[in-house]
């Protein structure tokens, strides 16, 4: 069975995007029985970006309560937090020998961390961020990656680090301590925010939460980017530009979407009443995951031991892995 390790930095609640980018994609990995499935919750990589760590607690219980919400299953799939486990920053270490700060700095997301950030230096923790990525996956043996296509230079670094870990150090049976691992992308990378102009982001101020009420949903549909050439609700309308018809794609069932393309090409249907049914659909898409939350929230103590019970099986098989590394290493 192939595995799996996947993650996200603990930015406390999650959006719309998050869901169609990795946790719709990640639950049917889950219950693909092809799969076994670790789920990480990253705040050590929080902290390459932000050395606050006063709200990374609390942030890491609002993102596990929507993972739960969303379907990721702790009987299955163990959710654990990175610094809860010592061999993420043991596995760290050796892994940074293997690599060069050249390799490093060519590393195309890096740039654009730096950019979309504004970010005047760069911590030897940041520019080490793939190494600890690859420490993550190759700490469980995670043979698929599931990313997207903006993740895929970590993906081959993780690579060319195993590659070179199990040539400078091959179990003394001739064996490879690490697999290769693959990246798989992902369905529906990317969400467009309520203004149209970038992928949905709390930070810009244009994301739907998956912990938002209908009337919260309703509130930011309205601000929501249409067609700007059409300015009276009779004119027609090009669904190919409007934000709010890739949201009725994506939520609202395939006949009605048909009909709502056709209606707002002609003038028959005007934004306003467009908005009020994208809202509605993507409420009714919610409502499953805002009742599991509730139900979730009542019971803070159950998702602290979901936590601790995944942490105490992700260790497990952290310990083995260092284990074997050590040993091929001669260090133990």
């Amino acid at each position: 069975m192939k595995r799996i390790l996947s993650g996200m930095r603990p930015t406390g609640k999650l959006h719309l995007g998050h869901y169609v980018g990795a946790l719709e994609n990640w639950v049917a990995l889950q219950n693909d029985g092809d799969y076994e499935t670790y789920f990480l919750i990253a705040d050590y990589h929080a902290l390459t970006t932000n050395l606050d760590s006063s709200h990374i607690y609390q942030n890491s219980i609002e993102m596990a309560l929507d993972w739960l919400a969303a379907g990721v299953n702790p009987e299955q799939s163990p959710i654990f937090r990175q610094s809860q486990i010592k061999e993420h920053a043991e596995l760290f270490l050796i892994f940074s020998l293997l690599i060069t700060t050249s390799r490093l700095e060519r590393n195309p997301s890096l740039k654009e961390q730096v950019r979309d950030l504004e970010l005047d230096t760069i911590s030897y923790a940041h520019l080490g961020y793939p190494v600890l990525q690859a420490a993550d996956i190759l700490l469980y043996k995670g043979s698929v990656v599931p990313v997207g296509e903006d993740q895929l230079p970590h993906i081959e670094i993780t690579r060319e680090i195993a590659r070179r870990f199990n040539q400078t150090y091959p179990k003394p049976n001739g064996e490879a301590v690490f697999p290769e691992p693959e990246g798989k992308i992902t369905k529906f990378a990317r969400l467009v925010g309520l203004d149209g102009k970038a992928k949905m982001s709390k930070s810009l101020g244009n994301a739907i939460l998956l912990s938002d009420p209908p009337d919260e949903v309703m509130k930011k549909v309205r601000t929501a980017v249409t067609d700007t050439a059409k300015i009276r609700k009779n004119d027609p309308g090009n669904p190919d530009v409007c934000t709010v018809f890739k949201y009725h794609q994506r939520f609202t069932k395939t006949e009605e979407t048909q009909q709502i393309d056709a209606d707002c090409r002609s003038g028959a249907l005007g934004c306003v009443d467009c908005k009020k049914r994208c809202a509605a659909s993507i409420s009714e898409f919610l409502a499953p995951m805002l009742e599991r939350r509730a139900q979730l929230e009542r019971h803070s103590d159950h998702v602290r031991a979901i936590l601790v019970e995944g942490e105490s099986r992700a260790r497990a098989v952290a310990m083995q892995t260092m284990s074997e590394a050590r040993e091929a290493m001669k260090l133990g």
